[in-house]
């Protein structure tokens, strides 16, 4: 008797990623720099007659974690010469998570926060001041399944990692 185990599904990375440019950083201090996804309110969603609702109060909130960026710390200098992404940033509905992804509530408003930490050693970010930058137009709903027939294939097209669906060949697509 054969037994095929099943392959496990990774936590999807953030998409589209977070980025941010940085100015005004002394060049030659280092910098830690964080994200981390806080609810935007207390409400629930729901995706009805092709736009979103409040459908009730929000669930209990998942744990919060910090997501270090892997290039921290680093000097102003080389965070001011690119764009910094937060590509590698994993979501997880899963409250039971010992990776160290991000948990959230599936059908909840977040929004993102960017965190500039001027410190030399990651041991030394509970003693240190953090600068804290929101932006709005990052608030999003997260969703275990795209609502939007159009947004999933914006993510099949632009995103490297959306394994999910694949074009067959005969016009058709497979969900996997």
């Amino acid at each position: 008797m054969l037994i095929k185990k099943k392959k496990k599904i990774p936590p999807p990375r953030m998409f589209p990623p977070f980025k941010v440019r940085c100015t005004g950083l002394d060049k030659k201090a280092k910098y830690i720099l964080l994200m981390d996804i806080v609810a935007a309110d207390d409400c629930r969603y729901k995706f009805h007659n092709s736009r979103w609702m409040v459908a009730g109060k929000a669930d209990p909130e998942m744990p919060k974690r910090m997501y270090i960026h892997p290039d921290s710390p680093a000097t102003g200098e080389q965070w001011m010469s690119k764009v910094v992404t937060f590509h590698k940033l994993k979501l997880t509905n899963n409250i039971s998570d010992k990776h160290g992804f991000t948990i959230l509530n599936s059908m909840h408003k977040y929004q993102p926060r960017f965190h500039i930490v001027r410190a030399n050693d990651i041991l030394k970010l509970p003693y240190s001041t953090f600068r804290t930058y929101v932006f709005p137009e990052t608030e999003f709903i997260a969703v275990t399944a795209y609502q939007n027939d159009k947004i999933t294939q914006l993510k099949i097209d632009n995103n490297p990692f959306a394994k999910g669906f694949r074009d067959t060949g005969n016009g058709r697509r497979e969900k996997r």
